[in-house]
């Protein structure tokens, strides 16, 4: 039976998931991140086992198969899902941070009930674009399906267990370690 608590975030693309749960890590040493399979390539400077595990679209097909992960799904003619023997053995361990979309956050909750679901949403739509404006390394079109996805997102953050506003990554921050220590202490 597992030990941890496992704490499932999503949030839009650009709304600072990963600069919050960087601080939110750091702050707690009995976290440990849960890391995804995917299909896609590598960027520069993620590393394997750590940002993903990077597999071919053969091997995640054969997992799905054998039914090794707890949630998957497609994107942008990729594949992502989270490996269930790396989710149990971190929660053996630790309480665990699942960063994934809404529709494996369900799929999660659905297979583990007792996972607290964690929506970060934007202080606003305006200044969500902004963001994705800013970072420089997302093109228009990009920009636009990723804003129409947004509205859909925004709608499922009503079946989320919190929602968190990242505003100021800090209080953001603050706010998720205060449902942690709720839930895991």
């Amino acid at each position: 039976m597992s030990k941890g608590k496992l704490f499932v975030i999503s949030g839009a693309s650009g709304v600072g998931k990963s600069t919050v749960l960087a601080q939110v890590m750091a702050k707690r040493e009995d976290l440990l991140f849960s890391v995804s399979a995917t299909t896609r390539q590598m960027r520069p400077g993620e590393i394997d086992g750590v940002s993903y595990y990077f597999i071919s679209k053969d091997e995640f097909q054969q997992m799905i198969r054998r039914e090794e992960f707890v949630e998957y799904d497609a994107h942008m003619d990729n594949w992502y899902g989270t490996p269930r023997a790396q989710l149990e053995e971190k929660l053996n361990r630790a309480n665990v941070i699942l960063d994934i979309e809404p529709n494996g956050a369900f799929a999660v909750k659905k297979a583990r009930p007792d996972a607290v679901l964690v929506f970060i949403a934007p202080p606003s739509l305006e200044e969500l674009e902004r963001r994705l404006r800013s970072r420089g390394d997302t093109d228009e079109e990009q920009i636009k399906l990723r804003s129409a996805r947004v509205a859909w997102e925004m709608e499922q953050s009503k079946r989320y267990d919190h929602i968190v506003v990242n505003d100021q990554v800090e209080a953001c921050a603050e706010s998720l370690l205060k449902i942690i220590a709720q839930v895991a202490d």
